[in-house]
């Protein structure tokens, strides 16, 4: 087990396996490669995609099939040759999650694709003008928002 230091969660035992490396980063932090995907809780699709190395980096993140059933990245297979995804199904995309107001988006022009049995990832930028930085993906119920539960 890997012990990750962590600002939300204090320290975490992380087992390796759940460990995925951005050799070129991700988009505004290109120093940051390694992180850890950390399930936010049983029966959610949303991840944690938390940095091993800076204590305070971290995005929440799903798969964006979730909420667009259809959705595809349309992608050349010598983009995925860096992180040796030559078979598209064994790849898993992700999509960084973001909060505006009472509204969840996900960024379905910029998808992290992971390489399932090597665990090398690469964050595209699709100029694919279907696909937007702010997809509305679900409303927080008000009570959420407030911090309150039913």
């Amino acid at each position: 087990m890997l012990l990750i230091d962590t600002s939300r969660f204090g320290q975490l035992e992380v087992n390796p396996d759940r460990l995925i490396v951005f050799e070129e980063g991700i988009l505004g932090f290109p120093q940051q490669h390694d992180y850890a995907l950390i399930h936010t809780g049983e029966g959610s699709g949303f991840y944690w995609l938390q940095s091993v190395d800076t204590r305070d980096l971290a995005f929440v993140v799903c798969d964006p099939r979730l909420f667009v059933s259809d959705y595809q990245v349309p992608v050349k297979v010598e983009e995925l040759e860096g992180i040796g995804l030559s078979d598209q199904r064994n790849g898993q995309v992700f999509v960084i999650v973001n909060k505006v107001g009472d509204l969840l988006t996900g960024n379905f022009q910029g998808p992290l694709v992971v390489n399932v049995l090597n665990r090398k990832a690469r964050q595209l930028v699709l100029s694919d003008k279907r696909f937007v930085t702010r997809q509305p993906l679900m409303r927080i119920p008000a009570r959420q928002l407030l911090g309150k539960t039913a």
